[in-house]
């Protein structure tokens, strides 16, 4: 199994832009896309890219907004109260699954089995494991 944690605020994947010379990805995107590159080397630099089927789990933690009372606040951290507001999960998770192609993987077309979920934290992060899915 392999795990690592990107640090700061999630960032979903944003919708290329195109312009009358050609479409673009933000800058938002590519900065985290860069950020998932990085924190995955730092972690398992060397590491051989995985070819086998593939299950993934991604925890989305973001922060919590400050004008949130004392007591929301605790159930936040608890997992009393989940994260429903933007960005949406789905994006999130392409962000994340994009930038590892051909880092940890050959493509992620190999991922077939998808748990993610989205909390509140004071330290905003998403936390990625993924292993060999064994059907």
């Amino acid at each position: 199994m392999i795990k690592f944690t990107i640090p700061g605020q999630p960032v979903a994947k944003g919708r290329p832009k195109v312009t009358r010379w050609g479409a673009y990805t933000p800058e938002k995107t590519v900065n985290y896309e860069n950020l998932v590159k990085f924190s995955y080397i730092g972690e398992h630099k060397g590491k051989e890219i995985l070819e086998d089927d593939l299950a993934i789990e991604i925890k989305f933690y973001f922060k919590i907004p400050k004008s949130t009372s004392k007591k929301k606040r605790k159930q936040m951290i608890e997992g009393k109260i989940m994260h429903n507001k933007r960005p949406d999960i789905d994006n999130c998770i392409k962000s994340i699954t994009d930038a590892l192609n051909e880092i940890a993987y050959k493509d992620d077309n190999q991922i077939v089995e998808i748990h993610a979920y989205k909390y509140y934290s004071e330290e905003p992060r998403a936390e990625v494991s993924i292993k060999s899915w064994k059907g």
